[in-house]
């Protein structure tokens, strides 16, 4: 029988690293560089060791031993990560990168490399591998250490502009000799299928993989994932991706799944033979001559690469208020360069925009960080205390100052950050999705509905399509009125001005994506057409199937990306009752306030500013859970309803200050209340699906009508919403969170108990 030259190759590399990486385990050496010594080997250029035949099956099997590599890494990188970095790691991320990359840059040049090349040489010297300084953390007993976390968290930072390279990387190919406006086009519209790509994934993959996930096996769980993995580089060469990012974000979606730990374990042992064979082949296209004739070049980039890490990564951490000390041995941890490093230079190769020797020049660099890794990390604690006794104390007074300045969070600057973030992520994801379905029905919909309904048909039908999908999401996108807003709002009439100037800019936006559609379809000198389709668009999106459907779409969406978080949480019982979420206050209105003798309904005070009126004293008469038509007079007792910081926004609109600590709802309760007949009482009830309320939207069931209650919580899947749209629909599984006066409370759980329901008053 003839043995294919594939299988004699894959005998004599697996074969070789088990046997160098048994004797790099006896000298504590990283694994990884006795795979790249393994590759080194046997390469064609060192012909007095067996070598390998099949260069180019070799190449193939790397290619896929950098997919699964990078499935791996994804799998370890969930999104709620970038959430939870603090400012230290995204600060020192920043500074760090740009600059070891101006370094690397001018070094490049230096050298007489071309500016793209230069560019390439800056990110792969700045980017530290994770890989060996979690290893080394690990061996040398760092882990769990302030710093050692500062270090993982910057880690994954670099991973994230890791990946942002590997987006930019085909783009810059396809795009050479375009001028600048096209290349944006180009990676605007990459970046938004890439939105696209992440929402749908987010969506239905948890769904899915909760469906089958019962009758499979571990090695159907293994083929599965797999599949997952290289049907998502698959497609990311289809959108214009590099493989290596559908990958990465194929292992990341599943990363935020609850299934994520028997996905590892079922793929461990394939990412460790596909890794070796990837580091084995790296250590394959290590050309000795070059070594030999660029010696010159390799030190000093590897040089470099260790130096700049060390001054921009500790500047970084002492920018962003981290102690001399901490600051120190964290950069002092970033020293090697990284295993992204290799599969951009791979990349860069293969898409013509780096200088093909370079990448032997960079491996070897990295293998001499590698090698100055554990040495580093080892004194980095001797090299901080010198620091501290040999540096000016007028530098180390001046540097205390300003760490435990920056330490101090000013809470306006929080909060405009927070709504800059809130305002710009939601414009970014409403936006691309309105932008891609306008798109979709201009290049899809359109052509395929011609030849079906006619030209005329079909650029009818396409249009209300794309209207009625940009409609779903226009209501959530032009809510104006979030917590963050609402209380800057009342904080300072000099922060009126930008939060409109931020209202006008969304406007601009949408206003510009909807036109498009009917100027792709009609043509934009119609503008009685685009009023009435604009007008159209606003009603459709104020409706209440629209506003139930995407509330539906928001819940399982949210649902599914934080499956990972809430099962956690509730194994560990840390997450918060509703009734510690929500606080309860009162006040006796004074005689000149501004919102006297109006309506409940008029003031608004729920739509705006999420707080509910849910008791009035009047004159020893006590009204429990007001109609809209109540007013408030003066010296009334009022008690309002809401979350810790819509509370805050509010005593700030009722120009008053708090006069007792405020009490959480579930304080309040315990606290006690003489006047039994007239306490406020809430109750959590589970929804059996025999109740008449069943599929119905809380505006539309008969909590206030029957039973006078209100629902002032839900949760669904796992997901609790406090103080929930009326447009919510309620389904069987949900948790109702029911608030009224203790008979009506009774009344209803006595009424739900008898129909199947679970309730438990408090």
């Amino acid at each position: 029988m003839h043995i294919s030259p594939l299988i004699s190759d894959l005998a004599i590399m697996l074969l070789t690293a088990g046997l160098i990486n048994i004797l790099f385990k006896k000298i504590k050496l990283p694994v990884i560089l006795g795979y790249i010594l393994a590759g080194f080997l046997i390469s064609p250029y060192f012909p007095l060791f067996l070598h390998v035949q099949e260069t180019d099956s070799i190449s193939t099997w790397s290619d896929i031993g950098v997919i699964i590599l990078l499935f791996c890494i994804g799998l370890e990188f969930d999104l709620h990560k970038l959430v939870r970095l603090g400012s230290s790691a995204v600060i020192t991320a920043a500074v760090k990168l740009s600059g070891v990359i101006a370094v690397g840059f001018v070094l490049g040049i230096a050298m007489g490399l071309s500016r793209m090349s230069s560019i390439l040489l800056g990110v792969m010297i700045s980017i530290s591998s994770t890989a060996i300084i979690q290893k080394c953390f690990e061996e040398l007993n760092r882990t769990g250490q302030k710093y050692t976390k500062l270090v993982m968290g910057t880690l994954i930072v670099e991973d994230v502009v890791s990946v942002f390279v590997l987006i930019v990387l085909p783009a810059i190919s396809v795009s050479r000799g375009v001028e600048g406006t096209a290349l944006f086009s180009h990676l605007l519209l990459m970046v938004c299928y890439l939105i696209i790509w992440l929402l749908l994934g987010i969506f239905l993959l948890p769904t899915f993989l909760n469906w089958v996930i019962g009758i499979m096996n571990d090695e159907m769980v293994a083929v599965l994932s797999l599949g997952i993995c290289l049907g998502m580089a698959v497609l990311a060469n289809k959108l214009g991706f590099s493989v290596e990012l559908g990958a990465f974000i194929a292992g990341s979606l599943l990363a935020g799944t609850v299934h994520v730990e028997r996905i590892e374990q079922v793929t461990k042992n394939i990412k460790d033979v596909f890794g070796a064979i990837f580091f084995i082949s790296v250590g394959m296209k290590v050309d000795p001559q070059v070594i030999a004739d660029k010696w010159t070049v390799i030190l000093p980039i590897a040089a470099a690469a260790v130096l700049a890490k060390l001054v921009f990564a500790t500047a970084g951490m002492l920018l962003s208020g981290q102690s001399m000390s901490n600051s120190v041995k964290s950069g002092f941890s970033l020293a090697p360069i990284g295993e992204f490093s290799f599969i951009i230079a791979s990349m860069g190769i293969s898409l013509g925009v780096l200088d093909p020797y370079l990448y032997p020049v960079i491996v070897s660099a990295s293998i001499i960080t590698v090698l100055f890794a554990p040495y580093l990390i080892n004194n980095a604690e001797r090299f901080a205390h010198f620091a501290d006794t040999h540096l000016p104390q007028k530098f180390i007074d001046r540097v205390e100052k300003y760490t435990s300045s920056q330490q101090v969070e000013e809470d306006s600057d929080n909060e405009w950050a927070e709504h800059m973030r809130l305002f710009f992520s939601r414009l970014v994801i409403y936006g691309v999705i309105m932008l891609v379905a306008a798109v979709a029905g201009e290049r899809l919909l359109f052509p395929a509905l011609s030849p079906v309904l006619g030209s005329m048909a079909a650029e009818i039908t396409a249009c209300a399509a794309t209207y009625a999908v940009m409609a779903l999401f226009l209501r959530p996108l032009m809510n104006f009125h979030s917590p963050t807003f609402t209380s800057l709002w009342l904080k300072s009439k000099s922060n009126h001005l930008p939060l409109i100037m931020l209202i006008i800019f969304k406007v601009i936006v949408v206003t510009i994506i909807a036109v498009g559609p009917i100027r792709y379809f009609f043509g934009i000198s119609k503008w009685l057409l685009v009023v009435a389709v604009m007008v159209l668009i606003v009603h459709l999106a104020r409706t209440d199937f629209m506003a139930a459907s995407y509330l539906k779409l928001e819940t399982m969406f949210l649902s599914n990306l934080n499956e990972k978080t809430l099962r956690n949480e509730k194994l560990s019982g840390g997450r918060k009752r509703l009734d510690e979420v929500l606080s309860i206050i009162s006040f006796i209105a004074p005689e000149d306030a501004d919102y006297l003798g109006k309506p409940v309904s008029q003031l608004q005070w729920s739509n705006r500013y999420n707080i509910y009126i849910v008791k009035i004293r009047h004159r020893g008469k006590h009204t429990i859970l007001p109609e809209g038509g109540a007013v408030i007079h003066p010296g009334d007792k009022v008690f309002a309803l809401g979350e810790r910081r819509a509370i805050d926004t509010f005593y700030n609109l009722i120009k008053m200050r708090p006069e007792r600590e405020i009490r959480t709802l579930r304080q309040f309760m315990e606290s006690g209340y003489p006047d039994v007949n007239n306490a406020i009482a809430c109750c959590a009830v589970k929804v059996s699906g025999k109740e008449p309320f069943v599929n119905q939207a809380i505006k539309a069931s008969s909590f206030r009508t029957h039973w006078h209650c209100m629902i002032i919580g839900i949760q669904k899947s796992g997901m609790t919403i406090s103080m929930p749209d009326p447009n919510i629909v309620i389904k069987s599984g949900d948790v109702l969170w029911i608030m009224g006066s203790n008979n009506n409370v009774g009344r209803f759980i006595g009424e739900c108990v008898l129909s199947g329901g679970e309730g438990e008053e408090r």
